[in-house]
């Protein structure tokens, strides 16, 4: 008898075919799905890529109407509404930019998340790897900013839904994801100060065994307030960035939805 599922994947959709259709096969490529469960949220795209997610059956898909709510909203409810269907030890919310290049991945985060009993959950702030260069100059921009006085951005972080993973009793133990907050802040907040364990994965590591093509969904469709994300400079860098996950031949593989 085949050992069940110890972890259910949630992935809300909006209108994202082709990053839709990137991270699931990838993921498929990628895993043992006798494994996992794979919950697709969509959230009302009414378009090609409901259409496609219609045609997996390895995948459990839920087509959620939504009620003019924004992005954030939308994404956080998406993800409440698939932990009412969660029933494995674990959970792990990912994008549709989430691409898997790693078949240890699986391995990978269990072993972070199973380091310690009182961890309820492991993530990353960031999933990109910054070029020493780049980093090196920010670190300069801060320092100067610092001495002619002015306002530094520190914000606190927490696990952000690109790549989280939690004990699904713990998350329970919240409010859920949505809080008119970005999807996780005030989780995060509550799991601390219960006396939870929650370690940050370092980008540079995390990247070994996935990649987040940040920005990819404000690129490829962007609306009046991503203008800025839609520059050819950010679309030839996602371009660039395609090429090295082998985009095109994973796309190109039909196989992997069945």
């Amino acid at each position: 008898m085949a050992d069940k599922p110890v972890m259910t994947v949630i992935v809300p959709n909006y209108k994202t075919l082709d990053l839709t259709k990137l991270c699931l096969r990838s993921l498929r490529k990628y895993t043992d799905c006798s494994r996992i469960k794979v919950l697709v949220i969509d959230n009302d795209s009414n378009d090609e890529s409901v259409e496609y997610l219609r045609t997996l059956d390895w995948i459990t898909l839920v087509e959620r109407k939504t009620t003019g709510e924004g992005g954030p909203e939308m994404h956080a409810k998406a993800l409440d509404m698939a932990m009412e269907m969660v029933d494995t030890e674990l959970v792990l919310v990912i994008h549709t930019d989430t691409i898997m290049i790693s078949d240890k991945w699986l391995d990978f985060l269990l072993d972070k998340i199973n380091a310690a009993p009182d961890i309820a959950g492991v993530g990353s702030w960031k999933l990109e790897v910054v070029p020493p260069l780049k980093l090196f100059f920010k670190k300069i921009e801060t320092f100067i900013r610092r001495m002619l006085g002015r306002k530094i951005l520190d914000r606190e972080h927490y696990f952000r839904s690109h790549c989280a993973l939690y004990k699904s009793d713990a998350v329970r133990q919240t409010n859920g994801f949505y809080d008119n907050n970005s999807a996780g802040v005030t989780m995060f907040a509550i799991l601390r100060d219960k006396g939870y364990a929650l370690p940050f994965i370092e980008s540079e590591e995390l990247a070994k065994y996935m990649r987040h093509l940040n920005h990819a969904t404000m690129i490829l469709h962007p609306t009046a307030q991503s203008r800025k994300s839609s520059k050819p400079a950010k679309l030839r860098k996602l371009n660039a960035e395609l090429e090295k996950l082998h985009a095109r031949e994973i796309l190109a593989d039909d196989s992997l939805d069945k």
